[in-house]
């Protein structure tokens, strides 16, 4: 099983000229280790890019995209590594998202495809990160 990032959906989204290739390579291998997940924070992140739900189910039902929610665990674990950088000087907006997947990665020990890996190697050093090299 692997989570994977929005970053990474994007690519494919909006058929990014520099990413997209190598986001459709990393999905397809990782596929074959397991399940692609995602959580509820990455799905409202993609809903951006659609003007309906049904759109964004058909996406997740065509890239065979598994929904999977958070455990309890993993929202104290975001709660606790996002306070951490706050007392770190870190900025109050837009970085919620990262703490929690980072946060439910760590906790159910999954990799994460992702091309942002700052905050996940900070925050979350266990984690398996499938990154650009």
């Amino acid at each position: 099983m692997t989570l994977v990032d929005t970053n990474v959906l994007l690519d494919l989204v909006t058929n990014d000229p520099i990413w997209a290739d190598w986001s459709i390579e990393q999905l397809e291998a990782a596929s074959l280790a397991g399940p692609l997940l995602i959580n509820d924070i990455i799905y409202a992140e993609l809903a951006v890019r659609y003007e309906r739900i049904e759109e964004l189910d058909a996406f997740i039902d065509e890239a065979e995209l598994i929904l999977a929610p958070f455990p309890r665990a993993a929202l104290f674990l975001a709660g606790k590594a996002f306070t951490q950088y706050r007392r770190a000087g870190g900025s109050r907006t837009g970085v919620l998202p990262d703490f929690l997947i980072g946060a439910q990665a760590a906790v159910q020990k999954l990799p994460v495809l992702t091309r942002d890996v700052g905050r996940y190697r900070s925050y979350f050093p266990t984690i398996e990160l499938i990154s650009p090299a």
